[in-house]
């Protein structure tokens, strides 16, 4: 996608060949452009709107219906917030009094259009001008135009005294190649500046990747891990006056909460505390409950352990064991059969006595590979089993288990 390419399916007539792509999304790409070329829509039209409606379609999950109407890059659309995701923080931040803020880095625009939504004035900034028009195309589209304007420029060089937040996602990925960066001094703008962003303004907002070092986490700041129907997705740092908690997991979910940690009809839950708690060790217990990631990243195992009563069977393993079920939206819970110290050999004449033929394979602190397992434990019957391959202090082990009906 370059400028001119954006600017054509601007048009009535892209708008026209967007419309009639959007019916052929999701087939076979050369019956889909030979359609379009026998309706006489030229060639590099027609290839520029069906892999929009091609990325748009792929987008619903991240943006609902919005998506119908945005303006997408491969790697924008996977580096972009989730809609819910991005609501939540912006409804967090309007809480907290703000009214304007920048968003550095801005990309397709997913959080600041949030932010929008939520009555917050953004001032965008974005490097690469086809992203910066196509942000300031969603803006348009979403008619939120007078609330998120768009510059395309160098996010460091912005003045940050004009606006009580800032919001800054660095790039981590490679231009060019899409490749992902691991080093922060690497990322765009660098770590160096992302950080310094929190001494210059009191309200700042930083979305990193899930797998962040804690030691790169400023001072003072809250550390918040959100995972989305199970799948861990980011993590944010929250400085200045809206850090609130050392440590936070959320959860959103689908569906209405199973006990009081939400509100009735509320599918967010949040779990919090220092992060460097430790919870009780003892043997296996019962029942297993396996915490969402979110949990595990924010180093609050043991806050965890202590709403449920439970204990860890290994000190450095966050697999939590009682001695019965609790339901909780931070685990998924397992009844525990048989514990044994792992052997191949004993666990498939185990599992062929007892005729399972179908099995779940769960992993943590094991090095074995789980589908080479599969292979060699030459299963055959109509029964399943769970198995968890794990340490119980330190010694490695095999659960078999059978999950708890939520």
């Amino acid at each position: 996608m370059d400028l001119d390419q954006l600017a054509a399916l601007r048009t009535p007539e892209g708008s026209a060949a967007l419309a009639a792509a959007a019916e052929l999304a999701g087939g076979d790409p050369l019956t889909a452009a030979a359609a379009l070329r026998s309706a006489g829509i030229p060639a590099g039209l027609a290839a520029a709107a069906l892999t929009q409606a091609e990325l748009r379609r792929r987008a619903v999950g991240k943006f609902g219906p919005a998506a119908a109407g945005m303006f997408l890059t491969r790697a924008g659309l996977e580096q972009a917030t989730r809609g819910a995701v991005a609501a939540r923080r912006a409804a967090r931040l309007r809480a907290a009094g703000v009214r304007t803020m920048a968003d550095l880095g801005c990309g397709l625009g997913a959080d600041a259009l949030a932010a929008a939504r939520a009555g917050i004035r953004v001032y965008g900034v974005e490097a690469d001008p086809v992203t910066a028009a196509m942000a300031a195309a969603n803006a348009a589209a979403a008619g939120l135009a007078d609330l998120f304007t768009v510059e395309c420029g160098d996010a460091t060089a912005f003045d940050v005294t004009r606006v009580e937040a800032v919001f800054c996602d660095p790039a981590r990925r490679k231009a060019g190649t899409g490749r992902r960066i691991f080093d922060p001094n690497a990322y765009s703008p660098p770590w160096d500046f992302v950080v310094g962003l929190a001494e210059r303004l009191p309200r700042t907002v930083v979305k990193v990747a899930p797998g962040i070092d804690h030691a790169l986490i400023p001072a003072g700041a809250e550390a918040e891990w959100v995972s989305v129907a199970g799948d861990l997705v980011e993590a944010t740092l929250w400085c200045g006056r809206l850090a609130e908690v050392p440590r936070r997991a959320t959860l959103l979910k689908e569906g209405p909460p199973v006990n009081a940690s939400g509100r009735a009809g509320d599918p967010c839950y949040q779990l919090a505390g220092s992060g460097d708690a430790q919870a009780a060790v003892g043997p296996v217990r019962r029942y297993l409950h396996d915490p969402d990631s979110a949990v595990v990243r924010a180093h609050l195992v043991a806050e965890l352990a202590g709403e449920l009563d439970a204990t860890l069977a290994d000190p450095s393993i966050a697999y939590l064991y009682t001695d019965a079920p609790v339901a909780s939206p931070f685990t998924r819970c397992l009844e525990v059969t048989d514990v044994l110290p792992f052997s191949l050999k004993r666990l498939r004449a185990m599992l062929r006595e007892r005729r399972v033929g179908r099995v779940e394979i769960l992993k943590r602190g094991s090095a074995l590979e789980p589908e080479r397992l599969r292979r060699d434990l030459k299963l055959a019957g109509d029964a399943a089993a769970s198995l968890v391959l794990t340490r119980v202090a330190g010694a490695p082990t095999v659960l078999v288990c059978r999950p708890v009906p939520a």
